[in-house]
């Protein structure tokens, strides 16, 4: 792995045919997340609209890169029954949707034959990834970066393998 990270903002926005994501964790404990998490707990509404202050970065970014005819898919491996935290975020996903990422869920019992690297990642065509780090509880750690093709490969073989398998956010019940 290099220790050159690029940003996430340039990779992303150095994608030109694809840029998936692949989600392992069942909790994550993300800082810009807190505020939203805690509202929806407490069953107050949650900001699903994507051009929210809150989501407009993101929506934009992503919106962007889809114009250019790049596909953004989203896998998460997740586990049954489903922690609070995959509640949440299967609510908020709309905005993924909306703004142009396709989504997907595979139940973990379904991922046991899969080669399943150690950690989240992006992966950006086929060619380089950047894996998201997490502690124990699921606080965000620095990254790592690979252009590496048996790393690059083993990624992509992953997410298509999970991706496959896995059910269209709108059929997938938690």
């Amino acid at each position: 792995m290099t220790q050159n990270v690029p940003s996430f903002t340039e990779l992303l926005n150095s994608a030109r045919v694809s840029a998936v994501h692949l989600e392992l964790r069942d909790q994550y404990s993300v800082a810009e997340e807190a505020e939203e998490l805690a509202k929806w707990r407490r069953g107050d509404a949650v900001d699903v609209d994507p051009d929210s202050e809150y989501w407009i970065g993101w929506s934009d970014l992503v919106r962007g890169i889809v114009g250019r005819g790049v596909t953004v898919q989203r896998a998460r491996v997740v586990s049954l029954p489903v922690t609070d935290y995959i509640r949440y975020e299967h609510h908020i996903t709309t905005v993924n949707e909306a703004i142009g990422e396709q989504v997907r869920w595979l139940p973990r019992s379904e991922a046991s034959g899969i080669a399943l690297p150690g950690n989240d990642f992006w992966l950006i065509d086929g060619r380089a990834v950047r894996f998201n780090l997490f502690d124990g509880p699921g606080r965000a750690l620095d990254p790592q970066y690979s252009e590496d093709p048996e790393v690059t490969q083993l990624c992509a073989s992953a997410f298509q393998a999970v991706w496959d398998r896995g059910v269209d956010h709108k059929e997938f019940v938690v």
